[in-house]
């Protein structure tokens, strides 16, 4: 009889043992992914910065020229399919025969609508600012021919109209104590990013990140509000010595860097106010939405040099704008 009781009195103590055990673990933790899952997929597909930056932009010269685009009778250009991504009132007060108004936010469900990924994309906006981050979406997206339209459609024509160009050349930085000669500091090292998804798949959140970095707004900076305050910003030149960073000079404090790539991204500290300037801010608008996909905050410094050292770059024959710089015809839609 004892062991009888004994017995049962183990079995009723059975449940009790499995309720407490479950109720002390913790349930697992939902899997995610982050900025490693992102890393270790693009370099895999050979998304570094550097494989994009191949043939990233064109400049829509005649098919008369060495590797021109634009047919002379019309100024269309054939076999491209081109997204000008101006408002719709500066759309229809002129563009490119055969172009399609799309929204910056619309540009990838618009080149996933051709259903050929491997279709010649150009991409033209106001000063080929702007167009650098939609041409590094459609790359990322699966797009590997897209490209941006160098200067947007300020260069189309010799109307004035469209020109956002002129009036943001400038020669400010001429004088100014923010603006040295010296040696660049060395680049630092930092942690990556720290955010996470609930994604794990690489290509998932990919694309997820691309969506982010195009919904982005403030991603520019004015050249001068950094040259007023540059301690209030980590700075990034990308220029090598060859391009000039000791002939042109630089913001004092700016970091020497380029190229950017995977190798060397840890050299931004995630959290900073960093900002990245080329010589026209076409560049470092195409650079910054790499960065800005990987999770660091990151700005272009708009129009780069062009409105620190205009007259400088002109008469080295470096990157420089002036108008005009084409002279096309384009269309007019009927109000």
């Amino acid at each position: 009889m004892k062991k009888l009781i004994s017995y049962l009195l183990v079995v009723m103590l059975i449940p009790a043992f499995v309720l407490t055990g479950c109720k002390d673990d913790p349930a697992p933790a939902p899997a995610t992914g982050d900025y490693t899952t992102l890393s270790t997929y693009m370099i895999n597909n050979g998304l570094d910065l550097p494989a994009l930056l191949v043939g990233w932009v064109i400049d829509p010269k005649l098919t008369t020229e060495d590797g021109g685009i634009v047919d002379p009778t019309d100024f269309s250009i054939p076999d491209w399919t081109v997204f000008d991504i101006r408002s719709a009132t500066d759309f229809a007060s002129g563009h490119i025969k055969g172009s399609v108004n799309v929204a910056l936010g619309d540009i990838i469900t618009e080149a996933n609508a051709i259903n050929d990924n491997n279709a010649k994309i150009l991409v033209v906006c106001y000063t080929g600012q702007t167009a650098g981050r939609a041409v590094m979406a459609l790359r990322l997206s699966g797009f590997p021919n897209a490209k941006v339209s160098k200067f947007g459609f300020s260069a189309w024509s010799d109307d004035a109209t469209f020109d956002k160009w002129s009036s943001n050349t400038s020669d400010q930085a001429v004088g100014s104590p923010n603006w040295v000669t010296t040696a660049a500091p060395a680049l630092p090292v930092n942690a990556t990013p720290t955010w996470t998804t609930t994604s794990t798949d690489g290509a998932t959140i990919l694309a997820e990140k691309v969506t982010e970095m195009l919904a982005k707004s403030g991603w520019g900076v004015a050249a001068g509000d950094v040259l007023a305050a540059t301690t209030d910003w980590t700075i990034y030149n990308n220029w090598t010595d060859a391009d000039g960073y000791l002939t042109f000079g630089h913001y004092a404090g700016a970091y020497q860097y380029k190229p950017i790539q995977f190798d060397n991204v840890s050299a931004m500290n995630p959290e900073n106010n960093n900002v990245v300037y080329c010589f026209t801010g076409q560049t470092s608008s195409f650079e910054v939405a790499w960065l800005q996909v990987l999770g660091y905050n990151t700005q272009s410094i708009l129009f780069g040099v062009n409105n620190l050292k205009y007259q400088e770059l002109s008469d080295a024959g470096k990157p420089h704008w002036h108008f005009p710089y084409h002279n096309y015809g384009f269309i007019v839609d009927a109000k």
